[in-house]
């Protein structure tokens, strides 16, 4: 037998419709959207469409969708392109602990190339301190990046308060929002973000596929050259294959949001309290209530490495830290949020999707609680 699937917050499966969709694509409609005959113009027409779906799901102008190939490139355009078309401005950015690597790393790059950086700590939760947050702005301020919800305990953060800020020390701010997409609603205005980043295989659309939302009027400088695709921002030869696939996940994921955050609440809600009732001390990490509704990251105390080798053989999840040569490697997060490396050692993050059932969540206890006995 397969291991359970609780790993949804790293990676879904390619959802049925998705892959229908995406079959013609592989053969029989196969033009360059950049030709202007008639193969060319049909890929145009899909291209155009897919920018639509995703439009319509974070309420955008199609206009202001650019492809990419996931999160990790959309944060770096949106960080890199906006900071070296704007650096005339201002060389302060400010973001928070708890960022994806996708943004951490983009900023640590940053800081080696003349550009001020500053991370603001979190509370016991993960959310962000919005004093510490406004008290870091400064004259040099031209960016803040928050993301919208956290892939490892699922925390979301007050964006629209963050918004607010900057709209108010004329601050453009971008989101990371990865994680959120496809899992609670998303929409630019309501959130007012100027940029905000998809990753398409965190919403059962194919790995390599993403988009970046940018405002209409925000100035971006290329990070890649080469031909005028997406409106010169992001050159090379649109992924078709995989922008389709996207473009059907957005238009599923906009029709079924409400029976799919059902689904998965109800899954993850079921997990923790079958969980604790088995282990009376076990350990919530992340907000209790404002988190993503399929993420539960836990600490299971008294137990050792050989938990999480076990538990992965059984169950895909995820694990709080690492050990390696007898050093234990703690997640960044867990150490923003003042986790002891004692409890962080047992953390556990499992992540619920739309197809997961109730089956499923009841094997998975029975092994956990096996495994700890």
């Amino acid at each position: 037998m397969k291991p359970i699937y609780l790993d949804y917050n790293a990676t879904t499966p390619i959802d049925k419709e998705v892959r229908e969709a995406m079959l013609p694509y592989l053969d029989e409609h196969f033009g360059n959207p950049s030709s202007s005959h008639w193969y060319g113009i049909q890929a145009k027409k899909t291209l155009e469409n897919a920018r639509l779906q995703i439009s319509r799901l974070i309420n955008c102008s199609p206009n202001e969708i650019i492809f990419t190939s996931g999160g990790t490139e959309s944060n770096n355009f949106a960080i890199k392109g906006f900071t070296f078309a704007n650096r005339e401005k201002g060389n302060h950015i400010i973001t928070s602990t708890i960022e994806h690597p996708a943004v951490i790393e983009v900023c640590k790059f940053l800081e080696k190339n003349g550009f001020e950086i500053s991370y603001i700590p979190v509370d016991k939760y993960g959310i962000v301190n919005l004093p510490e947050l406004e008290k870091a702005i400064t004259a040099q301020t031209i960016l803040i990046t928050i993301m919208h919800a956290n892939n490892e305990v699922g925390t979301i953060q007050p964006i629209e308060e963050i918004s607010e800020i900057a709209r108010k020390n004329e601050i453009i701010f971008h989101t990371d929002a990865a994680q959120s997409v496809g899992k609670i609603p998303v929409d630019v205005n309501s959130l007012g973000v100027d940029m905000l980043s998809i990753a398409g295989h965190k919403m059962y659309a194919p790995k390599g596929v993403g988009a970046l939302y940018i405002r209409n009027g925000l100035s971006i400088e290329n990070i890649m050259h080469g031909a005028g695709q997406e409106r010169g921002i992001r050159p090379g030869t649109e992924n078709i294959l995989e922008i389709v696939g996207l473009g059907k996940a957005c238009e599923i994921a906009r029709r079924d949001l409400e029976k799919n955050i059902s689904n998965m609440r109800a899954m993850r809600d079921k997990l923790h309290e079958m969980l604790i009732e088995k282990f009376p001390d076990l350990k919530l990490n992340g907000h209790p209530k404002n988190r993503l509704p399929n993420t539960l990251n836990v600490c299971f105390k008294n137990v050792d490495e050989y938990f999480q080798l076990s538990l992965f053989l059984e169950i895909a999840a995820s694990a709080g830290a690492a050990c390696h040569s007898d050093v234990v490697t703690l997640s960044p997060v867990l150490q923003a949020m003042n986790v002891p490396l004692e409890l962080a050692k047992g953390t556990i993050r499992f992540s619920t999707g739309k197809m997961t059932t109730e089956k499923e969540i009841k094997q998975a206890v029975k092994i956990i609680q096996n495994l700890v006995k």
